[in-house]
């Protein structure tokens, strides 16, 4: 995945280039909104890592700006702020992960696998004095969950109880790729088992019967 950073603290920036690098292409790093933007097309960036508190552009404008030039772009923010008012907001801009700089070093590589494979990743920072209810409405703030037409085809299979094998060669892919199609549905949906998900299928008019 190519990865570009932004935020103003260049120490910061080098020490987080550093840990994405094993596994992670950093095709470009900018201390402000602006500079990224003008560089953004050129780059090509698979996801794109924001600060929110940047000189001349702050993240949440440039995410705006990001979606509008790459719309395939992800966006990922990093930042200091845990408002949740603000990493809802983040959310309803388009922006796929939320991260506390105070977590980073142990969360932002699994926040950028996440991603990568369509998910949304949250600090659990952000939600630890929340129970119930609140977390759900917090989480509902994210753009709601929009099921692929590869998933759709995968989600009927599985209705007619087809292995995860003969899916495969059905849909000549891989029995790993269907795997991962039937559990990031399960992940985004909050979905703990295949019989849940084929309900949510039946109930949402997925599963022609």
């Amino acid at each position: 995945m190519r990865i570009v950073l932004a935020d103003d603290h260049v120490i910061l920036l080098d020490a987080i280039k550093r840990v994405l690098e094993p596994e992670f292409k950093v095709v470009g790093t900018f201390c402000d909104g602006q500079s990224m933007l003008n560089s953004l097309l050129e780059l090509d960036p698979d996801i794109v890592v924001l600060d929110i508190g940047m000189p001349m552009m702050n993240g949440l404008t440039a995410a705006t700006k990001v979606k509008k030039i790459l719309p395939g772009a992800r966006i990922v923010f990093l930042t200091m702020d845990q408002d949740q008012d603000t990493a809802a907001e983040a959310f309803k801009l388009g922006a796929s992960g939320y991260i506390i700089k105070t977590s980073a070093a142990s969360e932002l590589v699994q926040a950028l696998r996440v991603v990568s494979w369509g998910g949304y990743f949250t600090s659990p920072a952000l939600t630890k004095d929340m129970v119930g209810s609140h977390v759900r409405s917090f989480r509902n703030k994210k753009p709601a969950y929009q099921i692929t037409p590869r998933q759709r085809e995968v989600l009927q299979l599985i209705s007619e109880g087809f292995s995860m094998n003969e899916i495969a060669d059905h849909l000549g892919i891989t029995a790993r790729t269907v795997a991962f199609h039937k559990y990031t549905m399960m992940q985004e949906l909050m979905i703990s088992s295949t019989a849940e998900l084929i309900s949510f299928g039946i109930k949402n008019a997925i599963i022609k019967s």
